[in-house]
């Protein structure tokens, strides 16, 4: 249960894309926003934003802050374009074990505890495990010590044909939305770490046992779930991820917790019967 400290993403802007005017319209039209739109949300003029894009004017510190609140900015870009306008970063990223951290700290576990017997995990913006419930531990039972090494990271433990992967009776299927998952959060964060995580997990081999065991028919239920096997029983689950609202630091804003909601009865009562 205990959090362990998550290694520091860096800077989020890629090299050669400093100026500030390239990084907001390269986010207005990742928004698909209009110049004119946004001037009206922000209370500007398509003429000043214009001139801010071109590199003909400077917006000042709290016309990039606004700018980047009406395009949804995650707060570590917020940071990549205060720098590259000239100023200081607005937003610190606190270690997790950091003193001044231990009310979420404390709040996570405590959330993440009163899920079991259902399993919960915490993540970080790469997708290192930095807290898990013993939900979690039961299905990575018997996962080799090099998966399970501080940090671990959720994507190698799904994916891995040493992990979960063979164990997951839908694996093509569940590969295929994690995948998905991660080259959006790519387009979102511009991140060269989770970049090189989605090269190396989708180059992963898809295990013939996995491959071999998709159910040929649609399943019925309200999400995808997760069918993974655990001590000769098939388990279904269906995964939920909550983030903090308004986050003022960057490493709270980038922790995910995921709950693995059981998807049929079955599964109910076997994880009540094991945990309780």
């Amino acid at each position: 249960m205990t959090i362990v400290p998550s290694a520091r993403s860096g800077p989020a802007a890629a090299p050669g894309e400093q100026n500030v005017g390239r990084l907001l319209r390269a986010w207005r039209e990742r928004r698909r926003v209009s110049q004119l739109e946004l001037a009206l949300r922000a209370g500007s003029s398509a003429r000043h934003i214009s001139f801010v894009e071109t590199g003909r004017a400077r917006p000042s510190e709290e016309m990039v802050l606004r700018l980047a609140e009406h395009l949804d900015v995650p707060v570590r870009e917020r940071n990549a374009l205060l720098l590259a306008a000239g100023y200081a970063p607005r937003y610190p990223e606190t270690p997790l074990d950091d003193p001044a951290l231990a009310a979420v700290r404390e709040g996570v576990e405590r959330l993440i505890q009163g899920y079991e017997p259902y399993p919960a995990l915490v993540v970080d913006a790469t997708y290192d495990v930095v807290a898990a419930n013993r939900g979690v531990a039961m299905l990575l039972e018997g996962i080799p010590e090099s998966l399970l090494s501080r940090p671990p990271n959720a994507m190698r433990l799904t994916l891995h044909p040493d992990g979960l992967a063979p164990r997951i009776r839908n694996f093509r299927a569940w590969r295929g939305h994690l995948l998905d998952q991660m080259e959006r959060q790519i387009a979102l964060h511009r991140s060269t770490r989770l970049r090189a995580l989605y090269e190396e997990v989708s180059a992963y081999p898809v295990p013939g046992s996995a491959a071999d065991t998709e159910p040929g028919e649609p399943f019925v239920h309200f999400a995808l779930p997760m069918r993974i096997e655990h001590a000769g029983r098939t388990l279904s689950f269906v995964s939920s991820i909550s983030t903090f609202n308004t986050p003022m630091d960057v490493t709270v804003a980038e922790l995910a917790i995921e709950t693995l909601l059981p998807a049929d009865p079955a599964t109910v009562k076997y994880l009540h019967s094991l945990l309780s």
